[in-house]
C-alpha cells in the first residue's frame, strides 16, 4: 500500500463510531474539558483557594535566622509537615532549598517563603515563613525577608551555641524591632549543652531563659510548641483590607512562559486577577493574570488580603520590570511608596567575560534574569584588550561570588572566565584639573587603570570592616596573630562564658576578601566564626603596582596595593607569569614595578641553538666568535620582537586560584 493510501486507511478508523479513539496519556495536572482551552501554565488544574477566611488577626508572619548550619531549614521541614503543607516522609530535607547549588553545597542560598494553615484553641491561623540564608555573604536576603515579617524564630545551636552571625541577624531583628522566639535546637545530639546556650543568650541577648524552646528539629521533638510561641508571641499584621492596595515586591523570579513572577506582601487593601495595577518605580501599567500562595508550591487564589504574603503575575516581560523594594498599587489609586530596601553595598568586585566572544548575547541574557533573582550583584559594562567585552560585577561576598558563578553554569549552562576580586578604593583630589573633569573632589577606583598619579592626590583611601570573631578561647593566640598579620585593629574582647570570646577587629577589606575564613577556620580546627559588616574608608598606602615585559607595561595586570604588601604580590605574580608565558626566541624580562622602581623580577630564557655544536676540538677562539654572534643575534630580536602574551596565559594569571 503506498504512503498516500495508508494514511487515508488511518483517518478512516479513526473516525470510525465502532473503534472509539484511544484516550490521550495526560499527565494528572493537566485540565481536560473546557478548561484544556486555557493556557496550561496557569495554574496546573489545582483547585483556587478562598483568602478571606483568614482575616488579619489570624495572621502571622515570621523568619527564621541561625548562623550556617544551625538547623534553619531542617526545622523549616518539620513545621510543613506538622502543618500538613507537605507529606512526611524520609526525603523531606531541605525542601524550601529548591536551587542546585543549595542541594550540592548543603547551604540555604535564596530566602524562600511558604504559607502554613495550623489550627490552635479552634481558630484557623495563616502562619507565612520565610527560610533566610546564613552565611555573612546573604545577609541582604535576611535584612528583604524581615522587612515582610513581624517575628522572628532564632535558632541556636545547642552543641556549637552563639556564633558571629548569630549575634549579626539578632542585631537586624532587633533593629527592625521585631519579636524574637529563641530556640535551642539539636538537644538530642551527644555533646549538646542547653544550659550553657541558654545562658550566653541571656548574658548577650538580654533574653530570659525560661523563654527558650528546647527542640530537636531531625527527631521533630517539642517543634509544635515552636508553632504555639508563634502565634502567642508574634504579633499580627498593622493593615487594613479596607485602604487602599499597596504591595511590597520583595523577590522575584523569571519564568519562560509566564514573564516576572513577583513575591509580594501585602500592606493594605486587596488584589485579584483583572485588577489593574501600576508599579510605583516604573509608572507601567498591568494586569493581574494570577494571583496566590506559596505552599512551597505555587497555590492559585481568588484572591490576597492585607497581611498575607504570596506571588503575582502581571504579565512583567523584562527582568528590569520588576524592581525588588519597588510598591505595586492600583491604577488611578496612588498610595505614598514604601521605603523598600536599601541598595545593598558591593564588598568585592570582579571582571566577568565569555569564553567565547560569540557567547556574549547569551551571557547578557543570563545575567540579566539572574540578577533578576539576585539583586544584591551590581553590573556594570567593562572590556579588555585580553579578554575582550564582559561585565565589572559587585558582589557581597567571596562565597555569593562563587555560587553566583555556579548558578550562571548550572542554571543557564554558561562557562564564563571570572577575574581575581578586588575592593573598591577611593582617592581625594588636589589637582583643580582633575576635579574639574570628574565634577567632584572624592572619585571611587574599581578599575586599577582609573588609578589616579600620587602627585594630584592628597590621600587614598581604602574600605574597612568591622569583623566579629567568636572562638574558643584555647585558639585565641593564633587568631591575634592572624588578625595582626592582616594589618587589623583590636576594638573589643568579651568572654561569652568560660570557654567562648568574643573578639571585635577593624580589618581593611582588601586583607580579608580571598582566604582571611579558609585561614581563620583552620587555625581553630573549624570552631571559630566569623562576621563582617561595613566600616567605611580609612586612608592608606596605596600603590599601583604593574607588571613589564621587556620593559612594556600590560595594562591588564596592573593591581592596586598596600605598600607594606607590594614586594610579595609582586614576586608571586612574576612567578606565576613565567609559568604560563610561553619561551620565545629571545629573552623576556618579567618585572614588577612601582612607578620607576622594580621591586621584583623573573627572567624567561631563551630558546637556544647549539651553534658550538658542529667544533670538535680547534681553538677556544672559534667557539667565542660563534656564541658572540648568537648573543648579539639574540639581543637585535629582543629589539624588534613584542612579546605576545596568548589570551590563555592571561586566564590563567588572572583567574582566581581556586586551589589556593
Amino acid at each position: 500500500m503506498t504512503l498516500a493510501g495508508r494514511t487515508a486507511a488511518w483517518w478512516a478508523r479513526l473516525r470510525s463510531p465502532r473503534l472509539p479513539a484511544t484516550p490521550l496519556c495526560l499527565p494528572p495536572w493537566l485540565p481536560t474539558g473546557p478548561a484544556a482551552c486555557e493556557r496550561p501554565y496557569s495554574s496546573h488544574g489545582k483547585e483556587k483557594l478562598d483568602m478571606s477566611t483568614y482575616p488579619v488577626e489570624s495572621i502571622r508572619n515570621f523568619s527564621i535566622i541561625a548562623h550556617v548550619d544551625h538547623g534553619k531549614s531542617t526545622l523549616a521541614d518539620r513545621l510543613l509537615e506538622i502543618t500538613g503543607t507537605i507529606a512526611k516522609t524520609d526525603h523531606n530535607k531541605q525542601v524550601l532549598d529548591k536551587l542546585q547549588v543549595e542541594r550540592e553545597r548543603g547551604i540555604t542560598v535564596k530566602a524562600q517563603s511558604a504559607s502554613l494553615f495550623y489550627n490552635y484553641e479552634g481558630v484557623n491561623y495563616l502562619l507565612n515563613l520565610i527560610d533566610t540564608p546564613g552565611h555573612v555573604d546573604f545577609s541582604y536576603e535576611v535584612s528583604r525577608s524581615l522587612s515582610a515579617c513581624q517575628g522572628v524564630i532564632l535558632v541556636v545551636d545547642a552543641n556549637e551555641g552563639i556564633q558571629a552571625q548569630t549575634v549579626a541577624n539578632f542585631y537586624l531583628a532587633f533593629e527592625a524591632q521585631l519579636a524574637i522566639i529563641p530556640v535551642i535546637n539539636k538537644i538530642d545530639l551527644k555533646n549538646a549543652d542547653p544550659e550553657r546556650v541558654e545562658k550566653q543568650i541571656e548574658k548577650l541577648f538580654d533574653i530570659p531563659v525560661d523563654e527558650c524552646v528546647r527542640i530537636s528539629a531531625k527527631k521533630g521533638t517539642n517543634v509544635e510548641t515552636v508553632l504555639q510561641k508563634v502565634i502567642e508571641k508574634i504579633p499580627p499584621p498593622q493593615c487594613n483590607t479596607a485602604d487602599p492596595l499597596k504591595a511590597l515586591v520583595f523577590d522575584s523570579t523569571f519564568d519562560h512562559y509566564r514573564g516576572v513572577v513577583a513575591n509580594i506582601a501585602l500592606f493594605g487593601g486587596e488584589i485579584q486577577k483583572g485588577h489593574k495595577i501600576v508599579s510605583a518605580h516604573t509608572k507601567k501599567r498591568y494586569e493581574v493574570n494570577e494571583v496566590g500562595i506559596l505552599t512551597p508550591n505555587e497555590q492559585p487564589t481568588h484572591k490576597l488580603y492585607a497581611g498575607q504574603v504570596g506571588y503575582v503575575i502581571a504579565g512583567m516581560k523584562e527582568v528590569t520590570e520588576a524592581q525588588i523594594g519597588d510598591t505595586l498599587f492600583l491604577y488611578k489609586q496612588p498610595v505614598e511608596p514604601l521605603p523598600g530596601f536599601k541598595s545593598a553595598k558591593p564588598m568585592v568586585f570582579a571582571g566577568m567575560y565569555p569564553v567565547d566572544q560569540t557567547e556574549y548575547n547569551n551571557l547578557k541574557s543570563a545575567l540579566e534574569r539572574l540578577t533578576l533573582n539576585d539583586s544584591s550583584v551590581t553590573v556594570h559594562r567593562d572590556s579588555s584588550l585580553a579578554l575582550g567585552a564582559g561585565w565589572r560585577l559587585g558582589f557581597l561576598g567571596l562565597l555569593h561570588m562563587e555560587v553566583f558563578n555556579q548558578r550562571l553554569e548550572q542554571e543557564y549552562n554558561m562557562s564564563v572566565i571570572l577575574t581575581a576580586p578586588t575592593v573598591p578604593y577611593k582617592a581625594v583630589l588636589s589637582s583643580a584639573k582633575l576635579i574639574k573633569e570628574y565634577g567632584k573632589a572624592e572619585i571611587t577606583i574599581i578599575n586599577p587603570a582609573q588609578f589616579p598619579d600620587k602627585l594630584s592626590v592628597s590621600e587614598y583611601l581604602e574600605p574597612t570592616v568591622l569583623g566579629t570573631i567568636v572562638t574558643p578561647q584555647e585558639y585565641i593566640g593564633k587568631i591575634i596573630v592572624l588578625c595582626q598579620d592582616r594589618r587589623a585593629v583590636q576594638k573589643d574582647m568579651v568572654y561569652i562564658d568560660e570557654h567562648r570570646v568574643m573578639l571585635k577587629y577593624l580589618f581593611p577589606l582588601n586583607e580579608i576578601v580571598v582566604d582571611f575564613y579558609d585561614t581563620l577556620k583552620s587555625l581553630s580546627s573549624g570552631y571559630a566564626s566569623f562576621d563582617y559588616e561595613d566600616a567605611g574608608y580609612q586612608a592608606a598606602d596605596l600603590i599601583k603596582m604593574d607588571i613589564l615585559l621587556n620593559g612594556n607595561p600590560v595594562e591588564e595586570l596592573a593591581t592596586i596595593i598596600h605598600k607594606d604588601k607590594a614586594y610579595a604580590a609582586g614576586k608571586f605574580l612574576c612567578e606565576r607569569l613565567k609559568d604560563a608565558i610561553p619561551r620565545q626566541l629571545f629573552e623576556i624580562a618579567i618585572q614588577a614595578a612601582i612607578g620607576k622602581k622594580i621591586i621584583a623580577r623573573e627572567t624567561l630564557k631563551a630558546y637556544r641553538k647549539n651553534v658550538v655544536a658542529k667544533c670538535y676540538g680547534g681553538d677556544i677562539t672559534r667557539r667565542m666568535k660563534l656564541l658572540k654572534r648568537q648573543a648579539e643575534g639574540k639581543k637585535l630580536m629582543r629589539k624588534i620582537g613584542n612579546v605576545e602574551v596568548p589570551r590563555d596565559a592571561f586566564i590563567r594569571v588572572l583567574k582566581r586560584q581556586t586551589d589556593k
